[in-house]
């Protein structure tokens, strides 16, 4: 019975992959409703009564099924029917997620437009394309309604989010994914969108030749990632970009991968086959995905925080991210970077000494040796305690958070900072505190102004009580200035008129300028001695900890 339930669910799933967001025309009411004809598919989108069209869930690729799996995307079938448009639809398969799932799906590859109602296709209006983050293992920034942010520009902007596949359906690394297949296909879905709105973007009012791009988390580490492509090679694909609490982590070379292809292959059933990419092809989603599952690296103890992340694949990433960056293989636009005062807090372990914090380090980062972690708990000792953790925790969150976020993003933000002379680089810091974060010993933790970026009700609604009510004053200062940046290039030209000018991040002696974003208290700041000094400290060890 359990099996001809199964097979039943199977054929559902066919039949979605083929008729996902299919309707005949007639059976649709198209009256004051937008309509957009991409070559490929026609789809009908919702006029909202802010002004803005709304069309969700469209294809930009096929479905990375069957064939298709570890591959580069592949454009997007040709549909003669018009397409429904007014719902999000699934996001990628997440690790660990079990299936079947009503919001989760192999079939994930859907991209989401927000753009004035009165926009034409030459109207060419600034786009903003944000990256989602989820560590590479999840979509865990998707769907938000960018809705909001259009309207606040005063109808002057397009906004645009995607879904991506993530780990093992994006990330799965191997000489046999490389010699049949494509390394790194999370990223190369990634361009793909990109290279999708350079090719759409004008039939909902959008400019393909002034895109910036925007990410959180391992969204904004793939900005970086889109900044260092193919060695820095400009494709014309964006005008500037926005890095949110950039994520590093370890990034290894493919060689490094290989038990853990695997073990992946040996958890499907594929090990010892004579092809283990066609049979990992063969197999049903569900197979497939109860493999996707964290383990520790050999020799760890325990699984790291994110256990599928991009390989140096020696193409789209050829490097160690930090060495092509320091060696100026980036291209030259117009950035924000920035993190939040406790990047760390919501990683780290409980930890109750200097051997726990050791630990935790080296299970996320396992390259690094007795030595290094001993010298990373004499740049962390023990601190006054946080409320509800261990002696150690805020060592850890610390460790982590400046490791893995702040100083990736601060050595970006410098590097740039001098390549185009200190102008048109700017650095935040987000210091906006909740009770609730405060009593619970999280501070401010990562990517805590989301909420504030795109608006209250549209991102993070979970955490959104203090926005509500005694922080929302931040949110028109933080959301114009990104705004602002989309449209010029600055954060400044069209800012609320409560908030200070931002100051450029400046270079050589006089870098180190960043804005210190707090509700009622929004003020310049430089980063402080001992935060460079540690900083200088990981940036010894960023090769180590990218292997």
């Amino acid at each position: 019975m359990l099996s001809v339930i199964f097979l039943e669910w199977a054929v559902s799933i066919v039949l979605l992959v083929n008729n996902v967001n299919s309707l005949p025309a007639s059976q649709l009411d198209t009256s004051g409703q937008p309509v957009v004809d991409l070559g490929y598919s026609k789809y009908q989108g919702i006029r909202l009564d802010s002004g803005v069209n709304q069309y969700l869930g469209m294809r930009y690729a096929s479905p990375p099924v069957g064939n298709l799996r570890f591959r580069a995307p592949a454009e997007p079938l040709t549909t003669t029917s018009l397409q429904n448009a007014t719902a999000f639809q699934p996001i990628c398969l997440s690790i660990s997620t079990k299936l079947p799932s009503r919001t989760q799906a192999e079939d994930c590859l859907f991209i989401n437009v927000w753009g004035p109602a009165s926009a034409t296709a030459d109207s060419n209006l600034p786009v903003w394309v944000y990256i989602q983050g989820g560590g590479y293992i999840s979509n865990s920034n998707a769907n938000y309604n960018g809705s909001t942010v259009v309207q606040n520009s005063g109808q002057n902007i397009v906004f645009v989010n995607f879904n991506y596949r993530v780990g093992a359906w994006g990330f799965l690394a191997s000489e046999k994914v490389r010699s049949n297949g494509n390394l790194n296909a999370g990223l190369l879905d990634e361009r793909f969108a990109l290279q999708w709105v350079q090719k759409y973007i004008s039939e909902f009012g959008g400019d393909p030749e002034h895109v910036v791009i925007h990410g959180a988390s391992a969204g904004a580490g793939s900005v970086a990632l889109h900044l260092t492509a193919y060695g820095g090679r400009d494709d014309g694909l964006f005008v500037g970009g926005i890095g949110e609490s950039v994520f590093f982590p370890t990034q290894p070379q493919v060689s490094e991968l290989e038990w853990q292809f695997e073990r992946y292959a040996n958890a499907t059933g594929c090990s010892g086959t004579t092809d283990q990419l066609q049979c990992l092809r063969s197999k049903d989603t569900i197979v497939l995905q109860a493999a996707n599952i964290p383990s520790p690296y050999p020799g760890s103890n325990s699984a790291p925080n994110f256990y599928w992340t991009p390989t140096i694949d020696g193409d789209f990433i050829q490097d160690y991210p930090y060495r092509l960056i320091e060696q100026g293989k980036f291209v030259k636009v117009p950035i924000i970077f920035g993190d939040d005062t406790d990047e760390g807090s919501i990683f780290a372990v409980n930890a109750s000494s200097p051997a726990d914090v050791a630990t935790f380090m080296q299970n996320n980062y396992p390259h690094l040796t007795t030595a290094d972690t001993d010298a990373i708990n004499k740049e962390y000792p023990l601190v006054s305690p946080l409320p509800k953790h261990a002696a150690y925790f805020p060592s850890a969150s610390a460790a982590y958070g400046e490791a893995t976020f702040t100083c990736p993003g601060n050595f970006i933000t410098h590097t740039f900072a001098n390549a185009l002379s200190g102008s048109k680089v700017w650095n935040y810091r987000y210091n906006v505190l909740q009770a609730n974060n405060v009593a619970s010993g999280l501070g401010v933790p990562h990517t805590f102004e989301s909420p504030a970026i795109f608006g209250l009700g549209y991102a993070n609604n979970n955490i959104l009580s203090s926005y509500a009510t005694y922080n929302a004053e931040i949110i028109p200062i933080v959301m114009s200035y990104w705004i602002s940046f989309v449209r010029e290039l600055t954060p400044n030209r069209y800012k609320d008129g409560s908030a200070p000018h931002w100051e450029s991040f400046g270079h050589g002696k006089d870098g180190g300028r960043r804005i210190l974003l707090q509700t009622n208290g929004t003020v310049m700041e430089k980063i402080p001695a001992d935060q460079r000094r540690r900083c200088a400290f990981w940036k010894g060890l960023a090769v180590t900890m990218e292997q």
